[in-house]
């Protein structure tokens, strides 16, 4: 299977390099049968890397040590669903994971797109070949899953204890489609660079890709904080690691881009800006991969140092030296058909957006840069903590948030004075009250009650949109008002699922506030004493400690400290926090640990709080523990803000027409409705 697994890369090799030379020569324009050659090559490609694929999976599950990839990241009694994260645990398999995907997703291009890009897709097809290429060359040459050991060991050394999660089995996979997607939109500004079809139609071949890769990233990120939340044992969820970075950059791109491509499409405005946004966000999808990859940044994400990272340094400069030359040569072609009318209008606001959006990414990269920048100058490498983060992109954010409830009360070209009259009201008496309330609660964190007073403004801002619209189409069409806010929505997925979307980041953006106001302890108990702790709500929690006991375990032993919470008095529950010792079993009998002992979280969750315990361990083998009790306001809710967050991708890019049941002159009218309604649409 091993030279199967080979042979299937040299195979895609040379796909992949017939794919680029013919879609790149522009020969295939007065030969159409070159260009089927082109489209099957991918396809082609694609199966190969599935056979590769296969490969590497029948080494995982029959245990064959002698893959030197299998004996690194399983173990005989490593459980059966969590071989499946061993596909992409280790450098070597998320590469393949990586080649495989992107071939799937250039087949999926080339058989799903309109005929009308028909002229675009040979291009297309070269570059996502030349990219998948690269891949194959890193693993052929420098990082190959199919090498095999001089011995076979008899028991692998096991998944890293912080990967045996569920969230792990999730979170790598979305955030790696997140990335790899990239690459569509990438190779369709590419071709419509190439072919000097630069108009908005390669904008409505990406869309959905676009649309789809924002929402892996999206998905990826979420659950990327979820796991750190409840597997390090650290109390937080964010902690602007370099690797999470990483993840973020292409996200904040390709937000700004969902944007900016609005203007585009409606006012024919920023097409150099879209082009760059693109080009950009590939490479920054490039970039995280080379973080991950290169050592060069330590991170609990990421993997050992090799020489991989050199490689995608070199396709990193090279792309974005080719890209950026490309659109240079292009320029005069992406000249914008109007000029922005005025600064108090929606164009404006959506620029403003995208200029914070691009900003945060500046200063997140910035950082994230920094300690390699230090040690090339200076020889120190000298690390950017959260405080640096935190101090520059807190304020952008809130400005963010607050743009995210002004776009949608302005009018295009130029606002007047009656429609913002009419448009701010509501939303701003709603953040006023909301700011008030809160200072009149005692809360004093500066950058906690603008947050939530902005998070109330955008509240309003969406609550007006979809009641006026509900409205209208309910004095429209005579619908209940139910079915009125359904067929809103349905039949303007586009514009409402973005709001669905802006309700899930003003959720979080509340819940981000929250943890100004964390309260945390430590303690050594003995067995019946207690410890108590004040929450921000103003609820007293008492924690008793009853002892501590130890179990095996799937492939570990399990050290168990429980803890009796009550709340003001009353008993809530028992929470439970681990130390897991893993191991693997070379022979019946034999056990030798394997990985340092990992810290398994007891967390009660609540719609207002959760709390957080931590067992350190005991003090010299007795039952006496130590503990980390800790707070976190609304934590829940940044969950639910993610879950809202994805619902509103998916709405926006389902599939479907406006309905068969509406009239042309119907559906005119209800815009007038609308319109009339003072949504500014």
């Amino acid at each position: 299977m091993t030279l199967l697994g080979t042979f299937a890369l040299w195979t895609g090799l040379l796909l992949g390099a017939w794919a680029m030379l013919v879609g790149f020569s522009g020969r295939w324009h007065a030969q159409p049968a070159l260009a089927v050659s082109v489209t099957r090559a991918t396809h082609a490609m694609f199966a190969v890397m599935l056979v590769a694929s296969a490969a590497l999976w029948k080494g995982l599950i029959s245990h064959d040590f002698n893959i030197e990839y299998v004996a690194s990241y399983t173990s005989r009694n490593l459980p059966d669903y969590f071989i499946v994260s061993a596909f992409w645990a280790g450098q070597k398999g998320s590469l393949l994971f990586w080649a495989v995907v992107l071939s799937g997703f250039s087949s999926a291009a080339q058989w799903l797109t309109s005929a009308r890009y028909r002229a675009l897709l040979p291009y297309v097809a070269a570059v996502t070949s030349g990219v998948v290429s690269f891949f194959i060359v890193v693993m052929l040459f420098a990082s190959n899953p199919f090498e095999r050991l001089p011995f076979t060991p008899p028991d692998g050394n096991g998944l890293n204890p912080q990967l045996q999660n569920i969230g792990m089995i999730i979170h790598p996979p979305m955030l790696y489609l997140g990335y790899i997607s990239i690459t569509i939109p990438f190779a369709f500004a590419i071709a419509a660079l190439l072919s000097r079809r630069v108009d908005t139609g390669w904008l409505h071949a990406i869309r959905k890709w676009t649309i789809m890769s924002w929402l892996f990233l999206s998905i990826g990120i979420v659950l990327g904080m979820w796991w750190a939340y409840v597997e390090l044992g650290w109390g937080g969820y964010w902690a602007w690691d370099p690797v999470e970075n990483a993840s973020l950059l292409p996200w904040l791109t390709m937000s700004a881009f969902l944007h900016s491509v609005m203007i585009q499409e409606k006012r024919g405005m920023l097409k150099r800006w879209n082009m760059a946004l693109i080009l950009g966000s590939f490479l920054l999808s490039i970039f995280g991969t080379f973080i991950t990859r290169s050592g060069v940044i330590a991170s609990v994400h990421s993997f050992t140092q090799s020489n991989v990272g050199y490689f995608f340094l070199a396709f990193l400069l090279i792309a974005g030296i080719l890209g950026f030359t490309l659109l240079y040569t292009r320029w005069d072609r992406l000249e914008a058909d109007v000029q922005l009318e005025s600064m108090v209008s929606r164009e404006a606001a959506f620029l403003f957006n995208n200029l914070l959006l691009v900003g945060i990414a500046f200063s997140v990269l910035w950082g994230t840069l920094f300690p390699i920048l230090s040690e090339a100058v200076r020889g120190t490498k000298i690390t950017v903590g959260p405080p640096f983060f935190n101090k520059v992109n807190v304020p952008l954010g809130l400005l963010l948030l607050m743009l995210t409830g002004i776009g949608p009360l302005i009018a295009w070209r130029k606002a007047s004075t009656a429609n913002l009259k009419r448009q701010f009201t509501w939303p701003v008496l709603t953040g006023l009250v909301a700011g008030i309330a809160m200072v009149a609660t005692g809360s004093r964190d500066f950058y906690a009650v603008v947050a939530i007073a902005l998070g109330a403004f955008t509240t309003g801002t969406l609550v007006q949109e979809f009641a006026r619209g509900t409205r209208a189409r309910h004095k429209m069409y005579g619908e209940s008002w139910p079915m009125a806010f359904g067929q809103l929505v349905a039949r303007n997925r586009r514009r409402y699922g973005g709001y669905i979307v802006h309700a899930g980041m003003v959720i979080m953006f509340v819940a981000f506030a929250g943890m100004a106001f964390k309260t945390e302890m430590e303690a050594t108990l003995k067995p019946g004493e207690t410890a108590t702790l004040k929450s921000p709500y103003g609820h007293t929690y008492t924690f008793t400690h009853l002892g501590v006991s130890q179990f095996e375990q799937l492939n570990r032993v399990v050290t168990q400290a429980s803890v009796q919470v009550s709340k003001d008095g009353k008993p809530v529950g028992v929470i439970n926090s681990e130390k897991r010792q893993h191991f693997s079993e070379p022979a019946p009998g034999v056990r030798q640990k394997s990985f340092e002992p990992s810290t398994e979280v007891g967390i009660r969750s609540g719609l207002q709080e959760d709390l957080y315990i931590v067992y350190a361990g005991s003090v010299q083998g007795t039952e006496e523990a130590v503990y980390r009790f800790t707070i976190n306001p609304l934590v829940l809710w940044v969950w639910m803000g993610g879950v809202v967050l994805v619902i509103g991708g998916l709405v926006t890019m389902w599939p479907g027409s406006a309905g068969a049941g509406v009239t042309r002159r119907a559906q005119a009218g209800y815009e007038v409705q609308l319109a009339g309604a003072g949504s500014a649409s």
